[in-house]
């Protein structure tokens, strides 16, 4: 791949023909497009009419020993300083918008009918992205992930599930998003799970389904 974009991607076509919907779906640190695209037969069974995209980060990981294949990452978490890593999404979110425009405008589907799935650090991209998009999106779904820096200005429905256990991204940031969402107007759903850690389980994914299902179609 080339170093700081995007160009390799993982496909579920639409299996009503022409996409009807989009959804976008973002790896964790060190993780690959092909980790989330394993979502969309679950995604799929509630959105028959949606094309499911996850690309690979645009950077290789900086946290594998070099050249350990398939690891790639949005940007460094080696220093977890707030604002390196606001720096480093700042850096990220344009590669990510023009992959959103250019994945809209290959399907032909209205922004309005294309939503953000994340996990971990594709749930920071997510959220800090999709909010700063030129147009509203249908939504963003985030897993244990995080909001860093303050939200962007358009309003769209968001579902965010995280483990109670998380010991990557502690539950905490889960409530400090939540409750910097709702105090700036944002439409919020989603919960918590007792004893889950750093990951996505059944209760989850089908909570995310029927919050895909109840934006996109």
């Amino acid at each position: 791949m080339s170093e700081g974009e995007i160009d390799n991607i993982y496909e579920r076509p639409s299996a009503s023909g022409k996409p009807e919907a989009l959804v976008i779906l973002l790896h964790g640190l060190g993780s690959n497009g092909r980790d989330l695209i394993s979502l969309s037969p679950y995604f799929a069974a509630r959105l028959p009419g949606a094309v499911f995209i996850s690309p690979d980060a645009p950077f290789a990981c900086d946290m594998v020993p070099p050249g350990y294949p398939d690891s790639y990452q949005w940007f460094s978490l080696q220093d977890r300083d707030p604002d390196k890593t606001l720096k480093g999404v700042e850096t990220a979110a344009p590669i990510l918008q023009k992959f959103i425009a250019d994945q809209i405008e290959k399907y032909a589907v209205p922004a309005n009918k294309a939503a953000l799935v994340g996990f971990s650090q594709g749930t920071m991209m997510s959220l800090f992205s999709a909010l700063r998009y030129p147009e509203p999106l249908a939504g963003v779904l985030g897993y244990s992930g995080a909001l860093v820096g303050r939200p962007g200005p358009n309003k769209m429905p968001i579902h965010l599930i995280h483990g109670e256990a998380d010991d990557v991204v502690p539950i905490e940031a889960y409530h400090h998003a939540r409750e910097i969402l709702l105090e700036q107007g944002f439409d919020v759903s989603g919960h918590t799970t007792p004893g889950l850690t750093h990951s996505i389980d059944e209760t989850g994914i089908k909570s995310g389904a029927e919050f895909l299902k109840s934006i996109l179609v």
